[in-house]
């Protein structure tokens, strides 16, 4: 069983051809993109697809078809509109666009660096910090207490105090 997985992006937004991402596994039976990948090329076997068949192509009924921004779009939506009330979204405010600004605060929640963020998401500067929210609970909530436990300190000798 694989236990890794890479994507090579032969056409990205930031002109950027033939860069991998890889993924290993996410310890998820569900939400894993190893599990994920395997099952997409297993459906491609069995449909006895070529070897170039792009992943994003399905088949129904023997007739190969390809999965769009626009039905990402369309299953997300659905999902917000059953449990969205939950985090407080609606349809409306997400979009298959919305996974990258997701995905990069989901790894900021997890205290990941942000140098990290940036290389994984393949910014080219700091426009990524665009995209994250400052106020997320799990990224503020320690700070209160951060500061409590290390707010003492003391300048070096002859250093100039600019505490206002």
């Amino acid at each position: 069983m694989p236990t890794f997985a890479a994507l090579e992006f032969t056409n990205q937004k930031n002109g950027v051809r033939g860069e991998l991402i890889g993924l290993g596994l996410s310890g998820n039976a569900n939400f894993c993109p190893v599990h994920a990948m395997r099952s997409r090329v297993l459906h491609l076997i069995q449909h006895r697809a070529p070897p170039t068949t792009l992943l994003f192509t399905y088949y129904d009924y023997q007739l190969p078809l390809q999965v769009t921004s626009t039905h990402l779009t369309a299953a997300i939506r659905v999902a917000v509109q059953v449990i969205g009330h939950q985090v407080g979204l609606h349809p409306a405010d997400v979009s298959v666009r919305s996974l990258c600004a997701s995905g990069a605060m989901a790894l900021l929640c997890a205290n990941v660096d942000t140098n990290r963020i940036r290389l994984l998401g393949w910014w080219r500067s700091d426009e990524m910090l665009r995209y994250l929210h400052v106020q997320a609970v799990p990224v503020v909530a320690p700070i209160a207490s951060a500061m409590l436990r290390h707010g003492q300190f003391h300048l070096l000798p002859n250093t100039p105090n600019h505490a206002p």
